[in-house]
């Protein structure tokens, strides 16, 4: 394996490549993921935009919750979480891989198409997942690049996939077909693409084509921005311009301090 630099500014499909090639081990994170390679192929991608396994599998009742914490604590520390899911018999191999790629999919979509940016390669960091199904680099740039163009041709406003979302008044969920109505349903003003794909079961993009054809039909958009809080009142401080401060309670500072140390 050859190692590669600590910090790697840039394009991250072209760390991704690169990394390949020397069929690197490690972790890259980017602006809005982090890729997991294995000897240059993926062998997991995270990112805040998509939902967690454990959350898919958990959710859609494939796996109770108990159950995949169980497989991490067992698990976790020797990177076999995936392997404990199928040796305890919780999952069959079929099913943790078919939840696995959906996953890897989705987030490697936001990693990459959400100002992906490299930041940082760690060499020889594993997650805690384990192998599942490797897959190759190009697999992933390609299955990004050809979810991107979709979405776009549907509606291209990529805010959409991240923003938190408002429908319009006249928005009905109950005229539309179901699985675009249920999307709509649980549009509040402040869940995202990522929170309603993930209270639905549902992988991301599945749920991203949903909310784009939504907001292509005027029903949908990102919310307005939270207004920002008052700024607190600014009171005359005692003695101001003086030079004789008092000086500090030293001992209610202490105790502070130790508090916010035991905390």
């Amino acid at each position: 394996m050859t190692a590669a630099p600590a910090r790697a500014d840039g394009s991250a499909p072209e760390l991704l490549d690169t990394l390949a090639a020397d069929r690197a081990t490690g972790a890259l994170t980017t602006r809005s993921g982090i890729f997991y390679l294995a000897a240059g192929h993926v062998v997991h991608v995270e990112s805040a935009h998509s939902p967690a396994l454990g959350d898919l599998l958990t959710r859609s009742g494939a796996l109770a919750p108990a159950g995949w914490w169980e497989a991490v604590e067992r698990a976790g520390a020797r990177q076999r979480v995936g392997r404990q899911l199928v040796d305890s018999g919780r999952l069959t191999t079929g099913a943790l891989e078919l939840a696995h790629l959906g996953a890897l999919f989705d987030a490697a979509y936001f990693a990459l198409a959400h100002d992906g940016t490299a930041l940082r390669f760690r060499p020889g960091v594993a997650h805690w997942l384990g192998a599942v199904r490797p897959v190759t680099v190009a697999t992933v740039l390609r299955e990004s690049y050809r979810r991107r163009a979709l979405l776009d041709r549907i509606w291209p406003d990529p805010a959409v996939d991240t923003a938190p979302l408002t429908r319009t008044p006249d928005a009905d969920p109950a005229v539309l077909p179901p699985r675009r109505g249920r999307a709509l349903a649980l549009v509040d003003g402040g869940r995202t693409a990522a929170q309603i794909a993930s209270a639905l079961a549902h992988r991301t993009f599945h749920t991203l084509v949903e909310l784009r054809r939504l907001a292509a039909d005027g029903l949908v958009a990102p919310a307005p921005p939270a207004p920002a809080p008052p700024a607190p009142p600014v009171h005359p401080v005692p003695g101001a311009g003086r030079a004789d401060w008092d000086e500090p309670d030293t001992a209610l500072l202490r105790r502070l301090l130790d508090a916010l140390e035991a905390l």
